[in-house]
Parts: C-alpha cells; structure tokens; sequence
C-alpha cells in the first residue's frame, strides 16, 4: 500500500485529492496538513512515501516543506502540485530534490499515476510543465561555455534523439509518434537515459540537454 501525505491549505483540495485517491486500492492517505511547517516531521511519524505539496500556501510554503523533508525525511518522494506561471518556484523545488511537477488541473488518472511513479521511483512532470521549463532557460542567457557534452557521449544516436525532444516539453507519447515507437519503448529508453546521465528526472535532462547545445542545434 502506497502511503500518501497531503499538504494543502484550501480543505477542498485536500477533500478532492482524497476522493480522488480513495479509489486507487493500493493508495491510503495518512496523513493531512493545511501548512508546510512539521510536514517532514509529519511524513516520519506517518511513515509517508508520496508527499503531495502545494508549491503557494499560508505559513509555511510547499517549497521550504520540501527542503525540509529533503534533509529530514530524505526517503519520502515529493511530488508538487502547481499551477502555470510558477516557473521560478519549479527550479527551486527541483534544487530541493522534488521527483513530480503536476498541475492542480490534472485528471483523476494523471493523479493516481502520478502516486504509483513516484512511489516506485519514477518521476513525473505534466509535459506542459517540462516545457514551460525548457522554455524559460531557452529565453534566458545561453551558457557561455559548454562543458556538459561530455556527459552526452555515452548516449547512443537515438537515445540523442529522444533527449532532444524531452528538452522540447514532448511527452512519451508525442516522441513515439514521432519516432514510430511505442509508448513504452520510449519510456524504457527515458529511463535509460535518465540513468546514463545520472539525471532525477526529465526536466533535469532536458535543462542538460538545454546547456549543452542540443536544442539550438536542432
């Protein structure tokens, strides 16, 4: 069982999320917080796997929550609910160690799945979110110098390809089409990647993929 901490301070949220995970049979919310002040300390006395933060909240916010449980509960995974127009607040949840990005308007299914990814290790992004990210460091500076593409040498060509069109904000699914893979091939090859570079997640990789040249260059 998959033991979830909910951390939100609008009640009708945290009453939604709970509806909509009490029908996944191997979910169990445990716990429930309307501020980010004791979370961690919260996740350790409920022995928590997921953590569901909000990124905005009175008192303690979801971000200082998560750098909190990053050095307090380093085992908990962290996924953040946000919404667009919270580019800065994404890069500093991704620093605080945060393996899931997804937007508070997401379906019932994308939540649930969101849980079981993290729960296993996995990490999530909405796309939307991957690509307002990318963007963002795209419109910024391009770095100076270009020391990451060594760190690439040890993809193949395809695995290049992919990494180019995670840096985009392409989701598996758009990247098999384009590619003519299946949905899971791409995510075993995403996995792979991931692996490779030693990245916690896709927006790390596609910011790599970013600093590296590859997305000027396509």
């Amino acid at each position: 069982m998959i033991r979830v901490m909910l951390v939100d301070d609008q009640e009708l949220v945290r009453a939604g999320i709970r509806l909509v995970l009490k029908h996944a049979d191997d979910i169990d919310v445990v716990a429930e917080t309307s501020d980010g002040r004791g979370a961690a300390q919260l996740a350790v006395r409920h022995k928590v796997d997921v953590a569901l933060l909000d990124i905005q909240m009175a008192g303690v916010d979801g971000l200082t929550a998560a750098e909190r449980m990053a050095a307090q509960a380093p085992s908990v995974r962290v996924v953040m609910l946000t919404t667009f127009g919270e580019e800065e607040y994404l890069r500093r949840a991704l620093r605080a160690g945060a393996v899931g990005f997804l937007l508070k308007d997401s379906t019932p299914q994308e939540l649930i799945e969101a849980v079981r990814l993290a729960a296993a290790g996995r990490h999530v992004a909405s796309p939307e979110i991957t690509g307002q990210l990318i963007r963002g460091y795209l419109d910024s500076d391009p770095p100076q110098a270009n020391p990451h593409r060594e760190r690439l040498s040890v993809l193949t060509e395809r695995e290049l390809e992919i990494l180019v069109m995670v840096g985009t904000g392409a989701s598996n699914a758009e990247i098999g089409q384009r590619m003519f893979l299946g949905e899971g091939t791409v995510k075993a090859h995403v996995s792979r990647i991931l692996t490779k570079l030693g990245c916690a997640n896709r927006v790390q990789a596609a910011v790599l993929a970013h600093e590296a040249g590859l997305l000027s260059d396509s």
